[in-house]
């Protein structure tokens, strides 16, 4: 691995940690509390339920406050991706391990979005120069260079081999990773830039949102090279860059409009037709359903900076999680899906919003005694 020179070094033990230990601080008195290693397995723990606070907090500097772009990623490998400039960092939640994947050239970079393929070993990596790169994240080596795009790749979904790329210039596309001739489809509909994409669990259905305020919903048994949309939403006045499927309900979509539209919609993707509108009174940055229950996690801009659970279908609040300064851009989730991560201004944050992974007891010692339950009694 890379010495890092960035956000994290290598401390005196030789074990990865941040720079900037992250700190906790008990919200509830407002003072700060002692700075802990978590490396270690150290730090207070609060039983608010979901936290109001963050559990844990790391340094990420050069952290794009850019709204169209897609930095943070958390794999099924348990391993957090997140784009710093032209670097990319590989947290390892499982040890707190950090390393360095690549950092691009200046012709290249910056990053401008990253996706896990679903197997948590390769990685999807969208960069200003157009291009698209597929990286071992074990082997550190580049795999691929995908090229189709005019402009910079901000979005990025994998849906098994296909990656679905979505650019500044508008369009969307399909490549098959594994085949030479790698572009299969092309998705005509947008006429700006592309800032989110997300496929159905089923992957069958595509939703695209775009700062032209259209949310649109593909069906890829459409087979043809240049697709034809099965609906287009264009309920939104304001670019949509959160786009979340229901995992409880397959044709569920949510999605959040940006500054002046600060709306969450829910569509019937079957339909096209639009269930529910809620007002948050603030530009909708990300959303993310509860896998666990049914609540959905939104990420807000101005003028709180906040992260808000909800429950669903009422759409009350069920609290709000503060502590970032600037717009909360950037979420995802862990693989359990209990943990949060979140980044903004520099930082980036962990929460256990969805609740604490429960932890299998053991199993009582069975007792050898006669006519304990271990035996048959004879009555």
């Amino acid at each position: 691995m890379k010495t890092l020179a960035g956000p994290w070094m290598l401390a005196a033990n030789q074990s990865w940690v941040p720079s900037v230990l992250m700190r906790a601080v008990d919200e509830r008195r407002s003072i700060p509390a002692r700075v802990w290693d978590w490396t270690q397995g150290l730090g207070p723990r609060f039983d608010l339920k979901p936290k109001k606070t963050a559990e844990k907090i790391l340094d990420a500097p050069d952290l794009s406050d850019d709204f169209y772009l897609n930095l943070l990623d958390w794999g099924t490998n348990n391993i957090l991706a997140i784009a710093l400039g032209s670097t990319v960092y590989l947290w390892d939640a499982s040890n707190s391990s950090t390393s360095e994947l690549v950092t691009v050239s200046d012709d290249d970079g910056p990053v401008t979005s990253l996706s896990w393929a679903a197997d948590g070993r390769h990685i999807a990596l969208g960069l200003n120069n157009s291009c698209v790169e597929l990286w071992d994240s074990i082997s550190v080596k580049l795999l691929r260079r995908l090229r189709g795009h005019h402009e910079r790749v901000c979005s990025l979904a994998w849906n098994k081999e296909i990656l679905t790329t979505g650019s500044r210039d508008g369009n969307i596309i399909n490549n098959g990773v594994r085949v030479r001739s790698h572009i299969v489809q092309n998705f005509s509909g947008h006429q700006q830039e592309i800032c989110g994409l997300k496929w159905s669990a089923s992957g069958c259905q595509l939703a695209s949102g775009g700062n032209d305020s259209l949310v649109f919903i593909w069906d890829r048994s459409f087979a043809s090279p240049n697709a034809q949309w099965l609906h287009r939403l264009q309920d939104h006045t304001s670019a949509v860059k959160a786009l979340a499927w229901c995992p409880f309900q397959a044709n569920l979509l949510a999605s959040g409009g940006g500054v002046g539209d600060d709306t969450i919609k829910f569509w019937n993707a079957h339909t096209g037709s639009c269930l529910n509108s809620v007002n948050t009174c603030s530009q909708v940055c990300a959303l993310l359903w509860n896998s666990h229950e049914r609540e959905l996690l939104s990420s807000h801009g101005f003028t709180e900076n906040q992260l808000i659970p909800w429950k669903y279908p009422s759409m009350v609040r069920l609290t709000e999680l503060s502590g970032h300064t600037s717009r909360v851009l950037y979420m995802t989730q862990s693989p359990d899906g209990f943990t949060v991560a979140s980044a903004a201004d520099e930082t980036l944050r962990f929460w256990n919003v969805f609740g604490v992974p429960e932890v299998a007891k053991p199993a009582p010692k069975q007792s050898l005694m006669p006519f304990s339950p271990r035996y048959n009694c004879i009555r």
